[in-house]
């Protein structure tokens, strides 16, 4: 066991430093030195904590043997995406600018997870500000490298993560999403995310001042667990839920339901707006569903999901509305590449104003309204995170026709955001091509135990797809 820790799940990691087979020290150091063999050739983990890893987790240690109780998640290491605060070390956002900006606390999710018996190892990869684009490249990192293949992206926002994830150079990755970024790393890595419902996880995104952010950053942004297998994700998940004063919008909801009559109800909405799909995608969403159906769930094909256009329409217009009088500055800080995204998402969904903005907000209610009345009738979506393989790093950034085409394929995601539900991105194999291929499943509000189950449900079927050595 002790020359394979890196490969084993968070819950076995967790339970063999709880039964003292092995020490909380050995099981840092291992993924250490996964790190040190692995990460030159990805680019994931950005800022290695190494010492004070090892540190932490001899304190577990002797906790541990004085008869402590270690936590669910004793000895395992996580990595944290670089938007989010660990106490003592830069939240450096990918930039030049803040590469000196050093967290004066944990974030809640950090805290959580120590609390838990998590231990961080490192800081992980993102793009710039993360609104350089789906890729993730950074300013001040580079580029980050997809194990499956160097000549396809990781995904992004949240790609570091779900690199280190995928390559066992971590149990966990703490991540975001505000429209897809756990959701599709996972994917075109071969892991699993969770995108909880907004309000679920407590969180704290002030990293650059005192002020808060306006209502799009405040309602879509959500924390999120990526791990290599559901069971680990609902560890995290459970340790993440609850009421926090430092986020007057997490609730205290309990982190199971209700069991449901009968067999649960699952739409499968394999192209969402009939866009169009790929094959080897939509051959995904036939696998899940045909898993899910041999667990018992009653799955039908839907002819669609709720008002998908004007839902994408509603989340440009507001999202750019608050972006726009911050521009001129950020734009300076992204630099003449890093802006492209941004700059042609703005010429395309111009901001509106103050009464267009007013409309928009009684439409973002009406949209989760209708959400709300299609879960009631079938409580799970199964859907896909992206519509298609894995695409080449800076798709989105090279030309109006890549950002479209990028757009388009997370749209299901972007949805689903907007209207705050829960989704957990689950793997289905690979390709004809040998790469990652995936699902969603989406939820009720706060009901991220069905998702869980029903993801779990398709893993067990389907399999696992990492821990992966890099490949050339």
């Amino acid at each position: 066991m002790r020359d394979a820790l890196w490969r084993l799940s968070a819950a076995e990691q967790a339970e063999a430093v709880r039964r003292a087979e092995v020490s909380a020290v050995e099981l840092v150091e291992s993924h250490l030195e996964r790190i040190a063999e692995v990460n030159p050739q990805v680019n994931a983990v950005t800022q290695l904590m190494a010492e004070r890893a090892l540190a932490d987790a001899a304190v577990l240690d002797r906790r541990r043997a004085a008869g402590e109780e270690p936590g669910p998640l004793a000895g395992v290491p996580f990595t944290v995406k670089e938007t989010t605060a660990v106490a003592g070390v830069p939240t450096t956002l990918g930039a030049q600018r803040f590469r000196d900006l050093v967290a004066a606390a944990d974030a809640p999710p950090v805290a959580r997870l120590r609390a838990a018996g998590a231990i961080p190892v490192g800081h992980s990869n993102m793009p710039t500000l993360v609104l350089a684009g789906m890729h993730t490249r950074s300013q001040l990192f580079g580029d980050t490298v997809n194990p499956w293949d160097p000549a396809r992206t990781p995904g992004g926002t949240s790609g570091g993560d779900a690199v280190a994830v995928a390559t066992g150079m971590a149990a966990l990755g703490l991540g975001n999403d505000s429209g897809g970024s756990l959701r599709v790393p996972a994917h075109f890595c071969g892991v699993a995310a969770l995108k909880p419902t907004t309000g679920r996880f407590p969180a704290d995104h002030r990293v650059l001042g005192p002020e808060d952010p306006g209502p799009a950053s405040q309602m879509l942004v959500t924390d999120g667990p990526l791990a290599r297998r559901v069971r680990d994700l609902r560890l995290a998940y459970e340790v993440l839920a609850g009421a926090d004063p430092r986020d007057p919008r997490a609730l205290p909801v309990p982190v199971r339901g209700e069991p449901l009559p009968g067999p649960v109800r699952v739409a499968v909405v394999a192209d969402p707006g009939g866009h169009g799909v790929h094959p080897e995608v939509r051959a995904a969403v036939e696998a899940a569903a045909e898993a899910l159906r041999d667990a018992g769930y009653d799955v039908r094909e839907v002819a669609d999901v709720p008002r998908l256009d004007e839902t994408l329409e509603a989340y440009d217009r507001i999202t750019m509305t608050e972006f726009a009088p911050s521009w001129p500055a950020v734009r300076g800080l992204l630099g003449p590449e890093g802006s492209r995204y941004i700059e042609m998402a703005m010429e395309r969904t111009p901001p509106v104003d103050a009464a267009g903005l007013v409309r928009l907000m009684g439409t973002w209610l009406g949209v989760r309204r209708s959400w709300a009345e299609f879960l009631d009738e079938w409580p799970l979506l199964l859907g896909p995170s992206f519509t298609e393989p894995p695409v080449e790093p800076g798709l989105e950034s090279r030309d109006r026709a890549g950002r479209d085409r990028v757009a388009a394929g997370l749209r299901l995601c972007t949805a689903t955001s907007f209207a705050g539900l829960p989704g957990v991105a689950v793997p289905t194999g690979t390709d004809a091509d040998g790469l990652p291929s995936g699902v969603q499943i989406v939820g009720r509000a706060f009901r991220e135990d069905l998702c869980l189950d029903a993801a779990r449900a398709v893993e067990d079927r389907l399999g696992v797809l990492t821990p992966v050595d890099p490949r050339g």
